[in-house]
């Protein structure tokens, strides 16, 4: 129970993180968190996290942000389901190549919803909108990092 409760802790941490108000230089910078902790727990845990996770996880960032109900949803189901096919890849690697790995995952997750939004006009195409990919392979080695060292302090298994 305490293991769940670490899991959607961080869950949660991620989607404050994501909607937390920051300025607008800033905001197109802004790592994409729910992905990332989301990426870790399905690469570390794929038999308690997986693709409901990613599902539902998404749905809450499309209503935190009141955009398209589905998008997020779509995107971070995308970017668990990569994760999973490239699970072999990314636990033989250093971090530094996870974080590569991780870099067109991102990227295609990005891409959906670019296009996801372009569809519904909310917002016109720009490639602007992927600068959050290499901030967030960028940031990798470190969400890992403080992910696994709560893991182990929490015996989450």
């Amino acid at each position: 129970m305490r293991s769940s409760l670490i899991i959607a802790a961080t869950l949660i941490l991620s989607l404050v993180l994501a909607v937390m108000p920051v300025s607008a230089m800033l905001e197109l910078y802004r790592p994409m968190w729910l992905a990332l902790v989301l990426a870790y727990w399905v690469l570390v845990l794929p038999h308690r996290i997986g693709l409901l996770t990613a599902w539902i996880s998404g749905l809450a960032c499309d209503v935190l942000y009141g955009q398209l109900l589905g998008q997020h949803a779509l995107a971070l189901t995308l970017v668990a389901t990569m994760v999973l096919l490239l699970q072999n890849r990314l636990r033989r690697g250093p971090l530094w190549q996870q974080a590569l790995i991780l870099l067109p995952v991102l990227g295609i997750s990005q891409l959906v919803l670019l296009w996801l939004n372009s569809l519904s006009g909310s917002r016109p195409p720009s490639l602007l909108f992927m600068l959050p990919v290499p901030v967030s392979a960028l940031l990798w080695p470190w969400v890992y990092s403080i992910l696994a060292a709560l893991r182990k302090r929490y015996h989450v298994h």
